[in-house]
């Protein structure tokens, strides 16, 4: 029997750039910085004391009351606007649908992290009796996928993944390879995350993994830039709508692009780092393009990993021009977490989002703050300003600590 193909029908996004994908996307191609200094909390104390926010969410509009709303974390909150956004746009009718034949596959890298700090200051503070009862729930990183289940009733294939900065990419994969396989019909897939918070902060600055370029915080995202010293802390959330292509034919669902392949393998080689020459990451981009049959020649853009590291640039650079050979000087390749910062479990989905709407719109997001590029970082990371051209296949590649990788491809369907 011929493998079942996989299609994305709907898409839904909260950024650092916009509330919604229309607006994220907007400010993506004009160029536009999300990062700003904290507001939210006093980081006048941190070596880094600036994020891409997610400025001027309501949660309340998301959810069918008050209550339900402050039972749920952050990164809960910024998960269910995106699936709301997401299902809507995907025009999929709870009533008109099998819903134990719908999914939903969205993880966090990270996880409640407001709802672990607030509680642990409550325990310090006032004793293990003010503890909330929602806390254990409020934090758990399934629970997003939970709540939105819930939500519209879909009682299909319900789990989130869990691996740092490659969890939405292994969310969406792992539907492709449910639906693929007539597990499903249907998922809502994706990932959200919500450390910017002072422990989230002390943290990742405890590793010195983040910039302190607290004199231009729009200008601390650099990806492949001489001068890049640490990536951007950033919270948000993507979701996709996974749907068999048949299954969207019969609903009249508008087809935004075909998923063809995912790979994920595993460094075992570091906690933090990635393995010398991306070897890693090298077999995920390898196994993505076998299990799509298309040739290395037929991609057009990636949209990097580019967290804005001294090792990770290079070695992503190092795993491209390994995959690709020669057409590695032909790529289009940028990170939009230039702009968007690192949103950890949530970047991968978003950066498929932002493929698809390349693929859709033939342009090209850029990597902004690419003015001294590193010597070691010698392909085409689309500087500046976004480039109108065809665009046809794509890929997005996201790699998490513990050695994590994950590639998605989509192209342009043809029916």
């Amino acid at each position: 029997m011929s493998q079942r193909r996989v299609v994305i029908t709907g898409l839904g996004a909260v950024t650092p750039l916009g509330l919604d994908v229309p607006t994220t996307w907007a400010n993506l191609i004009a160029g536009k910085s999300g990062v700003s200094p904290i507001t939210s909390w006093d980081a006048s104390k941190y070596d880094c004391r600036f994020a891409a926010q997610v400025l001027n969410f309501e949660p309340r509009k998301y959810f069918f009351n008050e209550k339900d709303a402050r039972r749920a974390d952050r990164y809960t909150q910024l998960a269910m606007a995106s699936a709301k956004e997401a299902v809507l746009h995907s025009g999929i009718d709870p009533k008109q649908v099998e819903l134990d034949r719908v999914g939903v596959l969205v993880g966090s890298g990270i996880g409640g992290l407001k709802s672990l700090g607030d509680q642990d200051e409550i325990l310090l503070h006032k004793g293990p009796g003010r503890v909330s009862p929602f806390m254990i729930p409020m934090m758990i990183s399934n629970m997003a996928a939970g709540l939105i289940s819930m939500e519209f009733g879909f009682a299909g294939p319900n789990f989130a993944v869990v691996t740092a900065c490659a969890t939405s990419n292994n969310c969406i994969g792992e539907a492709w390879r449910l639906i693929r396989d007539d597990e499903a019909d249907v998922i809502v897939a994706g990932g959200s995350e919500a450390a910017c918070v002072p422990l989230g902060m002390s943290g990742f600055a405890a590793m010195r993994a983040l910039s302190t370029r607290n004199d231009e915080p729009e200008k601390a995202s650099r990806p492949f830039d001489r001068d890049r010293d640490g990536f951007v802390l950033g919270e948000g959330a993507g979701v996709v709508i996974v749907e068999e292509l048949e299954h969207a034919k019969k609903r009249g669902a508008v087809i935004l692009a075909e998923l063809t392949g995912y790979g994920l393998t595993a460094d075992a080689y570091h906690m933090t780092s990635p393995a010398p020459g991306g070897a890693g990451a090298v077999k995920a981009m390898q196994h993505t393009l076998k299990r799509a049959k298309l040739p290395l020649e037929k991609i057009d853009y990636i949209n990097a990993h580019g967290t804005s590291t001294p090792v990770g640039d290079v070695a992503e650079t190092e795993a491209i021009k390994a995959v690709f050979g020669e057409h590695a000087q032909k790529l289009a390749v940028s990170s939009t977490k230039s702009m968007t910062g690192h949103l950890l479990g949530a970047a991968g989905a978003a950066e498929l989002i932002f493929c698809i709407k390349a693929i859709e719109q033939n342009i090209l997001p850029p990597t902004i703050n690419l003015d001294n590029p590193d010597p070691a970082c010698d392909l085409d990371y689309v500087p500046h300003k976004a480039r109108e051209t065809r665009i046809n296949a794509a890929l997005s590649n996201s790699f998490g600590f513990g050695g994590h990788n994950a590639t998605l491809l989509v192209q342009r369907f043809v029916g």
